[in-house]
């Protein structure tokens, strides 16, 4: 009965150490805002997304798309940090973002976890 006692407390300490640890490595809502700008800006260079503009912006953008991703990204952190919303549970968030740059380019809803210093998007659809 004695080491049955002892098991739970350890348990329930290990148990407590999680969740201040998980309380403690929250990321914060501008954290976040990094993270999907850089994640954003991958993601359209992958996606070549410059090419599914309409043919009068394509050799524009063709050629300098790359350059154009880098300059614009505090216009984008700015559009996201506007688009987002975050739901605060202490130990981890949840993170939503609709995210419309132009009515020229589809629009996006983004929901991502972050726990431990770390974030997961797990949804991505496009509108």
């Amino acid at each position: 009965m004695k080491s049955l006692r002892i098991i739970t407390y350890f348990g329930l300490g290990i148990l407590a150490g999680l969740g201040v640890a998980m309380a403690a490595t929250n990321p914060s809502q501008s954290a976040y805002q990094e993270y999907a700008t850089q994640r954003l800006t991958e993601y359209l260079e992958t996606k070549d997304i410059c090419t599914k503009v309409p043919r009068i912006l394509q050799n524009l953008l063709h050629r300098n798309c790359s350059t154009l991703l880098d300059l614009s990204q505090p216009t984008v952190q700015q559009v996201i940090s506007q688009g987002t919303q975050r739901q605060n549970f202490i130990f981890f968030s949840i993170y939503s973002t609709d995210l419309t740059i132009t009515p020229l380019l589809p629009s996006y809803h983004f929901a991502t976890v972050g726990v431990f210093q770390n974030f997961f998007t797990y949804s991505v659809e496009k509108r």
